[in-house]
């Protein structure tokens, strides 16, 4: 499947502050009926009056609903000088209109998770929120305002000092970017690999072009893609078809359809005429390879081809390049990369080495692959695999409706959105014979870019095909039969508790089961198995994580080529993690597939085989983590404010370890005592299971009592307990050099449990000062008004078990600004503990933190993981309800009181990781 750029937002209402503000003519019209003009797998597509397409996907098994518009308008439309022109338009569209004058707080007031992106073809802002009328007016009003009356409409509305804020925050994300290697040499090969095409151009943009943009320009740029006839409304969810569609058109269809024209881009790529390099040098990292290919525009079969052959050949395990390359340590990871596009674009396998890899034999490895498939053709068993890890990642994804609606995005910018579907079919039924040919076609020397240039007598050509007409394509399109809805689920605390069935065994296992009808039959399955002592845990470094990672990479009945097509033909996806005193594994399935996928990871977690072979490459892996996490502002910077306030002895299972003691202890760990580690402490006698979704209760208890209950850990247990953090109050500044961005992190240790009597209160002070997306006092002084920060919030978490909590803040941002970021930070903090917070923030603080709160329950893999935690308390929904009414009565004075308590500048550890020097030696 190929990867998207996702983003979305919209939906419906009546006629609001907008209809008002529409052309008098245009407002008393009748206004035309929607004209439905295609259906598909259960989404119906309509086109308004003034060109608007309308897309609907009822599913009434969740109460939430998924608003996206997409504008067909990227970094592709950009002229000269304009680059980063739509990905800047992206970000002024939240500064607000008249109407809706701080986008934010219209957001997080309604509860969304709501983003927005560009990408080289498409801008698109998306929300999920809690199903309701009001929510959905909300949304629909938003967006229908903002598509064309954005302050940056105005000139007197669009001033100097707003103009500088924001652009200080693109170029802070321009600066993240630049913080990474492998992005900068991502975008190095793109620009390399085309002459003249858009595609070869970052989407963020030139700095230059985007702290020097034409403000008329950009005001034309957003009046001439900003328009109904150029994008797609999505709404997905708990709706009423007809309902919706008549507000849509009420909200939407008095916008007029503008007069201009827009012209299609006609820069045509010229066929590349030789291989092409690039070498990018910059201060730490581990080396890196991205080999590139240009392939057809993603409506060409070729293209699904093409991807299905990239894939199938840099899978782990079972991949040639991945055999080639990781297991022969050459290269630490391989994975490929395409994105759906217009026009032809590329495709790109990226290599990443561990610290003393040799680049050049990486290269030659991966070449001798990749060109040479004629001499070496695939064969029906790798083509059979990959079509069946793609059948697994589609059906999953159809049970999703808020995923699969933001998937369609990228679609739609690539001529129309049911070539999402097409892609599908057309995967499963490519032949050999095709993806053999589209490799052989593309995977050239002529066509790659990486490497030196070499002449030669007859070069070779990969001609581009002609431009397909995707409305012809889709034309007469049908799809597969729509997924099976779930029922529509009440999820309240009280809803839960009512229909969870829970039971336990002596020996201290428990599991708590929500059987509920699911799209598709989904389900979600969490389990953790607790092991060990203190006093047993002790020094062990590495062990007990390289353990739970190599339980997946063989068994004693299967290899680790084996389980993965296994778990891919039972439609499962599995991912298991360990800690010193815990293994934790996630399940998502179906109800079809799930009884032999929990057979199948009984046999993983119960007899590993551990191959010699499969810890090398792990290790390989985990040590190039580390040794690119030595050169990072945001992993060194918080590691050593982990460690200022650990309280816990040198070799303790829960104590904090500097980034290079992490590397030697990956070093040091043996394979025997991994062995060793799992046959003394495994056990399943200690633990907790979580299921929420499409089973039969009583079959699956039954089913886990046979898989588990007889399978005990040989070391006796008892609860590690947590311990606060020691106040150790220190500001420090941490160098790391030719980074462009820098990194923040203040962490106060707190003494306190979820179940205290000022958690409440904490937590919603918490999110008034920085807990709130784009909405807080942070965000809106260090964000929104100054433009210090492209990131900034603060978190707040405590535990169920033990009082060991911790309050902190972050933020990311460039060097030159770091006394700015501190001054305002400290006076925040301060502000707020002399003047305390206003009963408005308390109400929004209070109402978003609800809404959260809905929509997490609506999700079955976070649901199964709260009743997890749940018994782990030994608690049932009851609290959570007992939570969210104490949250509801909370007063002022006791969150201003909470707040004042335990959040104290004087007590934060501060930590700030960037470039200082290279910007005290430029003033």
């Amino acid at each position: 499947m190929r990867r998207s750029i996702v983003a979305l937002a919209c939906a419906l209402a009546a006629p609001s502050a907008f209809a008002a503000k529409a052309p008098k003519a245009a407002a008393t019209k009748p206004l035309p009926a929607p004209v439905r003009v295609a259906s598909v797998e259960g989404i119906a597509d309509y086109q308004l009056g003034n060109g608007l397409h309308v897309l609907l996907y009822p599913d009434q098994s969740k109460p939430e609903m998924t608003v996206n518009i997409t504008y067909i308008v990227g970094s592709r439309n950009e002229s000269y000088g304009e680059t980063g022109m739509a990905h800047l338009l992206e970000h002024l569209l939240f500064k607000g209109t008249d109407q809706h004058p701080d986008v934010p707080k219209v957001l997080n007031g309604y509860g969304a998770r709501f983003n927005g992106s560009t990408s080289f073809d498409r801008t698109n802002y998306f929300s999920s929120f809690p199903a309701s009328d009001a929510n959905l007016k909300i949304a629909l009003e938003l967006e229908a305002d903002r598509m064309v009356n954005s302050h940056i409409w105005k000139s007197d509305l669009w001033n100097e000092k707003e103009q500088r804020g924001e652009m200080s925050v693109v170029r802070n994300e321009m600066e993240s970017g630049e913080n990474n290697p492998i992005e900068v040499t991502n975008e190095r090969i793109a620009s390399v690999a085309f002459d003249w095409h858009n595609y070869g151009k970052s989407t963020i943009g030139a700095r230059s072009d985007v702290e020097k943009v034409n403000i008329e320009h950009l005001k034309a740029f957003y009046q001439r893609y900003y328009q109904p006839d150029n994008a797609y409304l999505l709404i997905a969810g708990k709706i009423d078809e007809a309902k919706v569609l008549a507000q849509v058109n009420a909200m939407f269809g008095v916008i007029p359809r503008p007069a201009r024209v827009l012209e299609k881009t006609w820069t045509v790529e010229p066929v590349q005429d030789g291989e092409r390099a690039v070498t990018v040098r910059r201060v730490g990292g581990t080396p890196y390879l991205g080999i590139a290919y240009h392939v057809p525009q993603s409506a060409n079969a070729e293209a699904d081809a093409i991807d299905l052959a990239a894939q199938l050949l840099d899978s782990a395990p079972s991949g040639r390049l991945y055999k080639a390359l990781v297991e022969s340590k050459l290269a630490a990871q391989v994975n490929d990369e395409a994105n759906v596009t217009l026009e032809p674009g590329l495709l790109q396998f990226d290599i990443q080495l561990p610290k003393d890899g040799d680049v050049a034999a990486a290269q030659a490895a991966a070449v001798a692959i990749l060109e040479h498939l004629k001499d070496h053709p695939i064969t029906q068993v790798e083509l059979d695999r990959a079509k069946a890890e793609q059948a697994r990642l589609y059906d999953q994804m159809a049970q999703h409706t808020d995923r699969l609606a933001t998937a369609l995005s990228e679609s739609m910018a690539a001529g129309d959105w049911r070539l999402y579907y097409l892609s599908r079919d057309n995967i499963q039924a490519l032949t050999l014979a095709q993806v053999q040919a589209a490799a052989e076609k593309y995977f050239r020397s002529s066509n790659r870019t990486v490497g030196s240039y070499l002449p030669t007598e007859k070069p070779e050509r990969a001609e581009m095909p002609a431009p397909i007409d995707v409305r012809a394509l889709v034309q007469d399109y049908k799809g597969h039969a729509t997924v099976a809805e779930g029922e529509q689920f009440d999820p309240t605390p009280k809803n839960i508790e009512e229909r969870a069935v829970r039971f336990g065994d002596a020996a201290g296992l428990r599991v708590a089961l929500l059987p509920k009808r699911t799209k598709g039959g989904s389900l979600s399955l969490q389990l953790r198995f607790r092991f060990g002592t203190e006093q047993a845990l002790m020094n062990l470094g590495a062990v007990p994580g390289l353990t739970a990672g190599m339980l997946l990479r063989g068994s004693q009945a299967h290899s680790r080529e084996q389980l993965k097509d296994a778990f891919d033909r039972l439609k499962t996806q599995v991912s298991i993690n360990g800690t010193a005193d815990a293994l934790r594994v996630s399940i998502q399935s179906d109800k079809e597939h799930y009884a032999a996928a929990l057979e199948l990871l009984a046999e993983v977690i119960k007899t590993p085989s551990f191959p010699a072979s499969e810890l090398a490459t792990l290790r390989a892996a985990d040590l190039t983590e580390m040794e690119q996490n030595k050169s990072e502002p945001q992993a060194i910077a918080f590691n050593a404010a982990q460690r200022a306030i650990d309280p816990y002895p040198k070799g303790h299972p829960l104590a904090a370890e500097s980034l290079d003691e992490q590397i030697a202890e990956l070093k040091a760990a043996q394979l025997e005592a991994l062995k060793a580690f799992h046959r003394d402490f495994y056990g399943a006698d200690h633990g907790e299971i979580a299921g929420v979704g499409d089973f039969d209760a009583k079959a699956l208890q039954a089913q886990l009592g046979a898989l588990f209950g007889n399978w005990k850990s040989k070391q006796p247990y008892a609860h590690v307990v947590a311990r606060p953090g020691s106040l150790k109050p220190a500001t420090q500044r941490l160098e790391t050099p030719d980074k462009a961005n820098a990194f923040f992190i203040a962490l106060n240790p707190i003494a306190m449990k979820d179940s205290d009597a000022d958690y409440n209160a904490l937590t919603i002070a918490n999110r008034i000062l920085g807990g709130g997306a784009l909405k807080s006092r942070l965000a809106d002084r260090i964000r929104q008004k100054e433009g210090i920060s492209y990131g900034i919030g603060s978190f707040f978490e405590a535990g169920p078990l033990d009082p060991a909590g911790v309050w902190g803040a972050y933020a990311i941002y460039a060097p030159q600004n770091v006394e700015r970021l501190d001054a305002a930070f400290r006076e925040e903090l301060a502000h707020a503990a002399k003047d305390g917070f206003t009963t408005e923030e308390l109400a929004f603080g209070k109402s978003t933190w609800k809404q959260e709160q809905d929509v997490s329950r609506t999700q079955d893999n976070e649901l199964a993981r709260r009743l997890s935690t749940n018994l782990v308390a030994m608690r049932t929904m009851a609290f959570d309800q007992a939570q969210e009414d104490a949250v509801a009565q909370l007063t002022l004075d006791q969150v201003n009181a909470a707040m004042r308590k335990y959040i104290d500048i004087a007590k934060v550890t501060i930590f700030e990781a960037g470039d200082f020097k290279k910007t005290t030696a430029s003033k």
